[in-house]
């Protein structure tokens, strides 16, 4: 199976001027565990993950004060729509990720992540079994 059948295509994309704390609403609010950053500053597509919240909050900062640029991941491992899910799994685990944010070119195509993994594969197990 490929990223782009098992990928998330409804995408949260957050500005890097959001508070922490508007990021975490969406973010709640949209039931995700990752937003999508792109900075129209520059010429990348980062992302912030419930981790870089929670980090921000264990380490005293102020969520309404805390901007989103400051706890984006810019290194980011992309994934192509034509991956296999076994791909983007191994480079999960190799880079310790939960997240990958899926290019089509240059334009963001969808997030898969391993909640889309376990959903794939105990999908297919139970139309095997």
């Amino acid at each position: 199976m490929q990223v782009r059948e098992a990928m998330s295509k409804q995408v949260l994309v957050v500005g890097p001027e959001h508070t922490l704390r508007q990021a975490a609403r969406m973010m709640s609010a949209r039931r995700v565990g990752s937003a999508v950053v792109i900075d129209p500053d520059s010429e990348g597509v980062g992302i912030m993950t419930e981790r870089d919240v929670l980090n921000a909050i264990g380490a005293g900062q102020d969520c309404d004060v805390e901007r989103v640029a400051a706890h984006v991941s810019w290194e980011v491992v992309y994934a192509g729509p034509d991956w296999t899910v076994e791909e983007a799994a191994a480079a999960m685990a190799r880079g310790g990720f939960r997240h990958l944010v899926v290019l089509d070119g240059r334009e963001v195509a969808g997030v898969i992540s391993v909640r889309d993994l376990m959903r794939v594969w105990s999908q297919q197990r139970q139309e095997v079994g």
